[in-house]
C-alpha cells in the first residue's frame, strides 16, 4: 500500500528531501538523540514507508492488525511502562500516515 502522505511529507525514493518536513523532523530527532537518526526510529521508519511505498501497516485508518506496525507499537508501549509516549515513533509515523504534522511546523 503506498502512502501519499508519507511522500508530500519529504520522504522518498532518493531519500529525504532537503527543505522538507521530513527534513526538519530528522534534524529534531538527531538533536533529540544526540547521536544521529536511529534505526528504529520515525525517521527511518517513515524513510523505509517512503522508499518503498508500503505503509507497513500505518494507514489514514489506523494501524493494521498483524502488521510491523502493530509489532512496533507493541514493542513501544511495553518499552514505555504500558502507554504509548507522545512523539514517540509509533504516534509520530502515525501521524504522518493520516496527514498531521507530527509535530512539526
Amino acid at each position: 500500500m503506498s502512502n501519499q502522505h508519507v511522500s508530500k511529507y519529504g520522504f522518498g525514493t532518493r531519500g529525504v528531501q532537503s527543505g522538507s518536513k521530513a527534513s526538519q523532523l530528522m534534524s529534531r530527532e538527531a538533536k533529540g538523540s544526540g547521536r544521529g537518526v536511529r534505526s528504529g526510529g520515525a525517521t527511518s521508519t517513515l524513510q523505509k514507508i517512503g522508499g518503498i511505498g508500503d505503509s507497513r501497516g500505518y494507514s489514514p485508518g489506523g494501524i493494521g492488525s498483524g502488521t510491523a506496525a502493530a509489532h512496533n507499537m507493541s514493542h513501544e508501549a511495553r518499552s514505555s511502562g504500558g502507554g504509548m509516549p507522545s512523539g514517540g515513533t509509533t504516534s509520530t509515523v502515525q501521524s504522518v500516515s493520516m496527514g498531521g504534522n507530527a509535530g512539526v511546523h
